[in-house]
């Protein structure tokens, strides 16, 4: 664990605002490969500038689809527009770490204003390969750890962005887990320890559950296709299932529902996404939020000329206990009303 990490954490949570939601868009992919968008104007007006930005994303799946909407609408707000003056290239990795790799030396050679990594392992690539335009990350864990900046707090280098993760939001469940799941004395966690982020949320909770006499039972993942069978191998071993943000397990969490539902296990995720699907409860937040902080961040170099090396990464602000009800009833959970007492915006986060 990187305590210089959950130490600048802690400091840039009394800094940071989040930002407040825009309006949704969909996603599209450029084609164009070309060096149109540092032309410097469209046609017809020559005192607006074209702007081209690359994004690479390890994987679709709803949490990160949301990040990517989220972004792209800061961006609208801002005056800058997809088919007005934004050419946007759309890269999808579909988990595949030579895809990753392409993906980045393609935006490292590209002739783009600025790039995005959507998930860890594609920020880290965009870290390594490029090196002469700004770049922003999203849904990252652990930045430092990660080694993709090396403070929180004015990084220096040409990138920065935003982490998914508190880490309060991590112990918040693990306690609620504790005090409100009768006899719970092991958790299991699917994981695939290949996942950086997955790993160092994984000692969090770890270390969070000990301090309630709680173990925690690790079933791993090679691939999106292992999930069904550790979840399997966790009935009758454990008494919830946790699952962190990582990515090629929240891919596949419908196979872990099915496995809470059908053995009336409860299943905490670290994502309100997931527990839209059908997990019971998370501490979380909306990553079209998140997404949308950081394309705030982008209008801000874009627009106004800030230097990535000088702006904080930022971490989640809006957390809260979101539930979902139906899930509840699937996996065996009477939600009492000191379990609602924990969820702070009930209409919105108790989902019926």
């Amino acid at each position: 664990m990187n305590r210089k990490f959950w130490l600048s954490i802690a400091l840039a949570s009394i800094m940071i605002v989040t930002a407040a939601c825009g309006a949704n868009t969909g996603k599209t992919g450029s084609e164009n490969e070309g060096n149109t968008a540092n032309a410097g104007a469209n046609a017809g007006n020559t005192s607006e500038k074209t702007y081209k930005i690359a994004v690479s994303q390890i994987v679709e799946h709803p949490s990160l689809d949301a990040t990517y909407d989220g972004f792209v609408a800061a961006l609208k707000d801002a005056g800058i527009e997809e088919g007005k003056n934004l050419e946007l290239d759309f890269n999808n990795a579909q988990g595949e770490q030579a895809n990753i790799k392409t993906i980045s030396q393609k935006i490292a050679s590209s002739k783009s204003d600025l790039a995005l990594g959507i998930a860890t392992p594609t920020a880290q690539a965009l870290a390594d390969d490029v090196k002469d335009i700004p770049v922003l990350f999203a849904a990252v864990t652990d930045p430092v750890e990660a080694g993709i900046v090396t403070q929180l707090e004015a990084p220096g280098g040409n990138i920065t962005g935003a982490s998914d993760t508190n880490p309060a939001a991590i112990t918040q469940t693990m306690d609620f887990i504790a005090s409100q799941i009768p006899d719970v004395k092991n958790v299991g966690l699917v994981i695939n320890e290949g996942e950086q982020n997955a790993v160092v949320m994984a000692k969090v909770a770890e270390e969070a559950l000990a301090k309630h006499d709680i173990k925690l039972i690790k079933a791993s993942v090679a691939n999106s296709s292992d999930v069904k069978q550790a979840a399997d191998s966790l009935v009758g071993r454990v008494d919830a299932i946790y699952i962190t943000l990582d990515n090629m397990v929240v891919t596949g969490a419908d196979a872990i529902i099915e496995v809470a539902n059908e053995n009336d296990i409860p299943f905490f995720s670290a994502d309100r996404d997931t527990v839209e699907k059908g997990a019971f409860a998370a501490v979380g937040f909306k990553y079209y939020d998140h997404g949308y902080e950081v394309g705030q961040m982008a209008v801000e170099i874009l627009k106004n000329g800030k230097k990535p090396a000088e702006m904080d990464v930022t971490v989640p602000q809006k957390l809260d206990f979101i539930f979902n009800m139906k899930a509840a009833a699937e996996q065996g959970i009477t939600v009492t009303d000191e379990m609602k007492a924990f969820v702070k915006d009930q209409a919105n986060n108790i989902i019926e």
